[in-house]
């Protein structure tokens, strides 16, 4: 079988997680400052603070912004719910707004007709590892009065115009779980060019001390532990040739797979391909992965559940596009470490599953 992901990690982490050991230096140390410093060459130089997990990125950067009761944020329902939850722990409301069909990211006309007198910020997905279109809502936030955060947890190294995700609004918030485009074993980062802000991070993630004792304010435990970031460092110094690989194995699909619809490129966008999303039309999606599971491929649906009807949130609001991506979606497998023959034998199963069910 042919996994849907495939983390890299090889002698290089092993070693880094080794001198980590042998230093006795486990928790948040240099390490971390050390990674901090070198993701930055990855967002136009911007502040990095790392932390435990994306969902804490996108958690304390909500939090340091001031955002909480009252407010609320427009976020796409089409996405993993950690980017729904994070505005929801900060006691703010997330509000749901459609994708547009092409790049499964938010729709900016309808953010902008989600807007209300309580929104405070816009939080886009770069879902799948493709920028939303951010030049559009930069412009709606700035012409609105609106904070714009970005949720680049699926797009390290992705790019709108030339500029890296992570330095268009006043956050971007990165995860490095195992399967993302680099990982950390578990981990996160927010970057800002705002030096304010970061140090509000950098005291939330850590009990709301600076200085050992001397907590300035409420705080939580949300810190990178140094071996995490050793990890990070390895992986970091791979990911130029990780997504050119991604992107390779992306080319090659486009080229070659029939009966399905392969993922589009906006102008002026890089995508990198954290998931090579299909959509299959006219036909059943999942019984579509049942038969290429039964050829050795495997497949992943994300997602096929949108936040606006998880438990959780349950909203009644019209969303068709999400709707339609929820039942169509399907991610392939596109990582760097997919040989030539396994891209060979997913286009083939694809094409041979397309072909049948037509």
């Amino acid at each position: 079988m042919i996994p849907a992901a495939r983390p890299v990690i090889g002698a290089q982490e092993r070693a880094a997680v080794d001198r980590v050991l042998a230093s006795g230096l486990l928790a948040q140390g240099p390490e971390v400052a050390a990674f901090e410093a070198e993701f930055s060459s990855v967002v136009a130089d911007r502040i990095c603070v790392a932390v435990n997990s994306g969902t804490s990125a996108l958690h304390l950067a909500l939090l340091a912004a001031g955002i909480g009761p009252g407010d609320e944020v427009i976020v796409p329902s089409f996405t993993f719910a950690a980017t729904a939850n994070a505005v929801a722990l900060t006691g703010a409301v997330p509000v749901f707004a459609d994708i547009e069909p092409r790049h499964f990211c938010l729709d900016p006309a309808a953010v902008e007709a989600a807007i209300g007198p309580r929104t405070r910020a816009v939080m886009p997905v770069h879902l799948y590892g493709h920028p939303s279109d951010l030049r559009r809502l930069r412009e709606i936030c700035e012409r609105h009065d609106l904070l714009l955060f970005e949720d680049a947890a699926q797009a390290h190294a992705a790019s709108m115009d030339g500029v890296p995700v992570g330095a268009w609004g006043i956050a971007g918030s990165f995860s490095f779980y195992p399967t993302k485009n680099m990982t950390t074993g578990e981990g996160g980062l927010v970057a800002t060019a705002d030096e304010g802000l970061a140090r509000k991070i950098r005291l939330l993630r850590n009990q709301g001390q600076e200085r050992r004792y001397e907590n300035e304010i409420v705080g939580l435990n949300n810190r990178m532990t140094d071996i995490h970031a050793a990890i990070g460092r390895v992986q970091l110094r791979q990911l130029a040739g990780w997504t050119a690989d991604r992107q390779a194995n992306a080319r090659f699909f486009d080229e070659y797979l029939e009966g399905v619809v392969t993922p589009a490129v906006a102008d002026g966008a890089a995508h990198v391909y954290h998931q090579y999303t299909i959509r299959v039309v006219g036909l059943d999606r999942d019984e579509f992965a049942a038969h290429l599971a039964a050829k050795g491929v495997g497949t992943g649906v994300y997602y096929p559940i949108p936040n606006h009807r998880l438990p959780a949130f349950a909203r009644d609001v019209d969303l068709p596009e999400t709707e339609r991506a929820a039942l169509e979606c399907l991610s392939l497998p596109v990582y760097p470490s997919l040989t030539e023959a396994e891209r060979e034998q997913v286009a083939t199963a694809v094409n041979d599953v397309a072909a049948a069910g037509s």
